[in-house]
């Protein structure tokens, strides 16, 4: 492991925070090192503190500790993700025989320096008990390697030297503080206290010495292991064997994840794929199957991806047998999971809400990890700690022994936690949280509207064009409002079967499925009967009408392998019952994408995806996006009604009965409507243009 400490850097962070003590500047400095090191913590892993004074409103000096606050990362945390507490107090504390997790995060709430700072550390007491100005904790992979085997403490000590303590494993908290310091109290030469499959705290007087010893340390760890595996023979392989898809893979498997909660509410999840050499080669091995579903590292990652993760071969097995497998290992799984419930809460005499059954973590030869979460973000983050959890048990089984696996009631503890608990119930989903959306003709002002309103909703959206700037400049704006990993542009020509296709096997690569489609790309051309070019209805009906069927197609394999149901909303117009005249190519093929829809209602029902139309009208832009057919229309309309781009707006909002405007948010209210199961309705058309009685459905 690289020391990155420089001096010109630690100097220049004192500089850039200028109003803060240099004690806190350079934990900040030190602490984006670690946090730079995945090897050492992983999203929000690890925590850090330093120890000052400070002069409080009164002017009296009082000794503070800055300790990392909930929520943040060390690579990129702020002096203001340092909470400041009173020290003296936290360590008066230590007098007491017991603390509840309640009280005690009580107690840190009710004796910080600034009310509305992040909440501290569950690990502050820790931190706080110990006499060191300076204290670095990780969860560093090479030390937790050595930790989860029999006979660890001879390992640690041969790897580590006589300067560091050993503990085993005790749950974060008052305990855990209690025992780390009369530990380094017996033996005030420790430079650091490893805690069995959980990780090692190193401290010193200054934050040079913390960080370098935690340095030191993992690189100590990661030399032995290394020449542990030295000369030792590669694990046998599995014979190769041609593996499936993961178009077809990935939405079996996101459909057995889908289920229903106790509420009543669905819960879907994104998937996350992660592949590389390392890790298909990893998988590839005889011993894979029992080596990698054994249990977490350290307890704290079994909040994000359970305890254990399932593993699959699928090497020459058809979609079929594929399907059985997968439903057969899930229903072993939830089995198990229920088994372990029950047993803890029963032999602790305890009642725990029960969390859901499902594991988040799915290893298929061949293909990769695959991780799943509750959104793309948390998905990922699941991602990176099954990686590196995969590369460190692999990294012990070929120089170690066998791995040794925490308790179950460890596990337990931590994912039953009553500071866990206590989160539950405490917020709503969104009505389409977890789903995953299409919307078609992404560069115009109706696809905003849609994305917008989709994306307020809880969905994950994909707008797909064939206009790369105009898509993007739609897709810019959406991510500046909901987050760049929440919408994402695909250039797609849906007049090509193959295209189209291939983006629906990149929204499936990207998060295991699609639950939401909408085919809205549409393009205008104005001509009388007379005057119309085969060339030109030709072109319009292949955007408008076999679009659409190309994008209701590509969406039914991905439909039934999830098994969830799911959502086609056609954007037709209201042109559909009340055409236009020199409108005839851009009115029948919006009335042939109408009837289409309509057969796949009928055809679609039996997989539980609903289908239904939405006519639109008179929609002019959104948000300074235009819509690509008044950019084609709208000229000769203004001409022949002798109205500028104002006076044709009101010409439209007086023609409907409301007399109001239509916008594209009101287009996307009603694919939200459709789409979040409000009403059980499908093959019903639902008109968005204030009232126009020509075009009633009828």
């Amino acid at each position: 492991m690289q020391n990155r400490y420089n001096e010109t850097e630690a100097d220049a962070f004192c500089s850039r925070y200028p109003d803060c003590p240099a004690d806190l500047a350079l934990r900040v400095y030190t602490s984006r090192l670690l946090g730079l090191e995945a090897d050492l913590v992983l999203h929000g892993g690890g925590n850090t503190s330093a120890k000052s004074t400070v002069r409080t409103l009164l002017g009296d000096e009082l000794e503070v500790l800055f300790i990392k606050g909930s929520g943040w990362d060390l690579e990129t945390i702020e002096p203001r993700g340092f909470p400041a507490l009173d020290l003296g107090y936290l360590r008066r504390l230590r007098v007491l025989d017991s603390l509840s997790d309640e009280e005690m995060v009580n107690q840190f709430r009710t004796h910080m320096l600034d009310s509305t700072s992040p909440n501290p550390s569950i690990e502050t007491l820790v931190h706080a008990f110990l006499p060191h100005r300076f204290i670095d904790h990780t969860h560093a992979d090479a030390v937790v390697a050595l930790t989860n085997q029999d006979g660890c403490e001879a390992l640690l000590r041969a790897a580590l030297g006589e300067k560091i303590g050993i503990l085993p494993f005790i749950m974060p908290g008052f305990p855990l503080a209690k025992a780390v310091a009369e530990l380094y109290e017996k033996n005030p030469r420790l430079e650091g206290i490893v805690l069995r499959n959980h990780g090692i705290f190193t401290f010193g007087d200054d934050a040079r010495t913390a960080y370098e010893r935690m340095i030191d340390y993992v690189s100590r760890a990661e030399q032995f292991l290394a020449e542990k595996r030295r000369g030792t023979a590669p694990a046998a392989l599995r014979q190769q064997a041609p593996h499936p898809e993961p178009s077809v893979v990935l939405p079996l498997l996101r459909g057995h994840m889908h289920h229903v909660e106790p509420s009543g509410g669905e819960r879907f999840f994104h998937l996350h794929l992660r592949r590389d050499q390392e890790i298909l080669a990893a998988l590839d091995r005889q011993d894979a199957g029992h080596l990698f579903t054994s249990g977490v590292l350290t307890p704290d990652h079994v909040i994000r991806t359970k305890n254990y993760p399932l593993y699959f071969d699928f090497a020459g097995m058809a979609e079929e047998e594929i399907s059985v497998a997968v439903g057969q290992a899930f229903a072993g799984y939830e089995a198990a999971y229920g088994k372990y419930f029950d047993e803890q809460c029963r032999g602790r005499g305890v009642r725990r809400t029960r969390l859901d059954a499902k594991p988040r973590i799915i290893l298929v030869r061949g293909l990769g990890i695959v991780s799943a979460g509750a959104d793309h973000k948390a998905a990922r983050i699941g991602a990176d700690i099954a990686h590196h959890t995969v590369l460190t048990k692999l990294q012990a089984a070929d120089g170690l022994g066998p791995y040794r696996e925490l308790d179950a009631g460890s596990i337990f503890d931590m994912e039953y936690w009553s500071l866990e608990q206590a989160k539950l119930g405490k917020s709503s989903p969104l009505p389409l949280a977890g789903r995953v959306a299409l919307v078609t003709g992404g560069g115009g002002a109706i696809a905003s509207g849609i994305g917008r309103r989709l994306l307020a909703a809880g969905a994950r959206v994909f707008l797909s064009d064939i206009d790369r700037p105009r898509l993007d400049a739609v897709c810019t704006k959406l991510a500046a409002a909901y987050g760049a990993d929440r919408v994402s542009p695909l250039v797609m020509d849906v007049t090509s079967r193959d295209s189209v296709a291939a983006a629906m096997a990149g929204i499936v690569l990207a998060c295991g499925g699609l639950d939401i489609v909408v085919p809205n790309a549409g393009i205008a051309h104005v001509a009388d009967l007379e005057h119309l070019a085969e060339e030109k209805f030709r072109q319009v009906l292949d955007v408008n009408l076999v679009g659409v069927f190309h994008t209701i197609q590509q969406a039914i394999p991905i439909f039934r392998r999830q098994n969830t149901g799911g959502h086609v909303i056609v954007n037709c117009s209201k042109n559909v019952f009340a055409p236009g005249a020199s409108f005839g190519a851009y009115s029948s093929s919006k009335a042939g994408a109408h009837q289409l829809a309509k057969i796949a209602a009928l055809e679609l029902a039996p997989l539980g995806v609903r289908v239904n139309m939405i006519n639109a009208d008179a929609i002019f832009d959104d948000q300074e996006i235009s819509s690509g057919l008044w950019d084609v229309v709208g000229v000769e309309r203004m001409r022949s009604r002798n109205l500028d781009p104002a006076g044709l707006r009101e010409y439209y909002r007086q023609r409907n009965l409301l007399k109001t405007e239509v916008t594209a948010d009101h287009v996307g209210n009603a694919v939200v409507f459709f789409a979040s199961n409000q009403t059980p309705t499908t093959g019903a058309t639902l008109p968005i243009d204030g009232g126009i009685a020509a075009a009633f459905p009828r």
